[in-house]
């Protein structure tokens, strides 16, 4: 062969080859850096985002797949949020992972799968984060998620394998959980948060909750013009304040009531004692019946006897224990006549029996061994007296700090009412105690 041929065919090859590459461009590589033709990817620090990195104006958003509000601002403002700053390259768009799982469970393992997704391309992540939102009332509902997400992950085109071994090292729940942190160090206690940070504006701001479009434009509009909006900056996250029945002055025994704090819990133990331990139980709970069986006991007897702790016991009836709340009525129609606590050691020794579709004949039966039923317990005549106590099912009081009240020994726990099915029960100190709402 000649030379001019042989240069002729290393030319020739040279070009199929530069063809080839450009075809595999164009395909599943390509689509790791455009999600809807936008600029997508993730930061130094591993959040995904959406957008030109040279955007003046970064939105910052702190946010859980299974809160509604969210899903309405993703699926309903977000789009022409994208449309009208993201696309155009005047902002760029941040997700911050934020679950709140005393509100929702099963939440951080959307977030994990979404992490986890992001390792294998911000365009898979993006495809990701919209199927959790779309989809959240259907994963949300699900006791155990994990089989629902490994079919999203696998329909998005993730690879099973890679996403499963990131779900198993903890990695995608460390930098979770790092985020929640960080977005406590600003004060996002709910969701969705927007933060928004500008260029040429030193002030951070943010916006909260599912705001309409209307107002993401007051703010935006001057950020990206490098002008501060003409609205509030960002305020330090002011120190949260204990609610009160956590106060000094919500502990405090009832002189006019004996075994309750002032407001209306129950406990035992002397009350100059130098440590406090407040309990929220379930009397329908299996952990917390064996914590009563097992741990109590010897509490009680090195502890709480012996005048080291004074104990108090607040209601939390879970929804997934559908007759914890009469339980919990009955304890308290009992503490009536001064036997909460023979009434509440007795409904943990005795939860078979009165875990039943209709509970209030043996509830009462247990009552009358140690109270007289006819005085003050009387199942099937309720009064309601309540006000609103803002415990989200599962949470951890005092984890994420959250100003809520209670005010009355029997209230609302997770957004479910415990019906006080005894005649009198009324609040015992209702002259010290705030008006609804504060």
């Amino acid at each position: 062969m000649s030379r001019k041929h042989r240069s002729a065919l290393l030319v020739a090859l040279a070009l199929v080859l530069t063809l080839a590459a450009g075809c595999q461009g164009a395909g599943p590589a390509a689509d790791q850096s455009t999600y809807d033709g936008i600029p997508v990817g993730l930061t130094e620090e591993g959040y995904a985002y959406m957008g030109s990195l040279d955007a003046p104006v970064t939105i910052q958003e702190f946010t859980d797949y299974l809160c509604p509000y969210c899903a309405r601002h993703v699926l309903e403002v977000e789009p022409d949020l994208i449309e009208q700053y993201v696309r155009t390259g005047q902002a760029l768009l941040v997700f911050r992972d934020n679950p709140i799982a005393g509100l929702h469970p099963t939440s951080s393992q959307g977030h994990q799968a979404a992490v986890c997704v992001a390792e294998q391309g911000a365009a898979l992540f993006w495809e990701m984060h919209h199927r959790l939102f779309s989809e959240q009332s259907t994963w949300g509902a699900l006791a155990d998620p994990t089989e629902y997400l490994e079919g999203v992950v696998k329909e998005v085109g993730a690879n099973v394998r890679e996403f499963e071994s990131c779900v198993q090292s903890g990695r995608a729940a460390e930098a979770v959980n790092a985020t929640i942190a960080e977005a406590g160090s600003y004060g996002y206690s709910a969701t969705p948060m927007f933060r928004l940070t500008s260029e040429s504006v030193p002030e951070a701001y943010t916006i909260r909750g599912a705001e309409s479009i209307e107002t993401f434009q007051s703010y935006l509009d001057a950020l990206v013009a490098g002008e501060p909006p003409d609205v509030p900056v960002a305020e330090e996250p002011a120190a949260p304040q204990l609610p009160l029945w956590a106060r000094p002055e919500g502990l405090a025994a009832d002189p006019g009531n004996p075994g309750y704090t002032m407001v209306g819990d129950a406990f035992k133990g002397e009350t100059d004692a130098p440590l406090t331990v407040v309990e929220f139980s379930d009397f329908q709970c299996p952990v917390c019946g064996s914590h009563m069986a097992d741990v109590q006991p010897t509490l009680d007897d090195e502890y709480v006897a012996t005048g080291k702790v004074r104990w108090v016991y607040k209601h939390l009836p879970l929804r997934i224990h559908p007759q914890a709340a009469q339980a919990a009525a009955a304890a308290e129609c009992a503490g009536e006549q001064g036997q909460f606590w023979p009434m509440h050691d007795l409904l943990f020794e005795q939860v078979e029996r009165w875990s039943i579709e209709e509970p209030d004949g043996v509830l009462a039966e247990l009552a009358g061994e140690i109270v007289d039923v006819d005085q003050v317990f009387k199942l099937g005549q309720s009064q309601l007296h309540h006000r609103q106590q803002a415990v989200p099912p599962g949470d951890h009081p005092g984890v994420r700090a959250e100003p809520f009240e209670q005010t009355d020994r029997v209230g609302r726990a997770g957004g479910a009412l415990v019906l006080a099915r005894c005649r009198n029960l009324h609040l015992r100190t209702p002259s010290r105690l705030p008006p609804q709402g504060s």
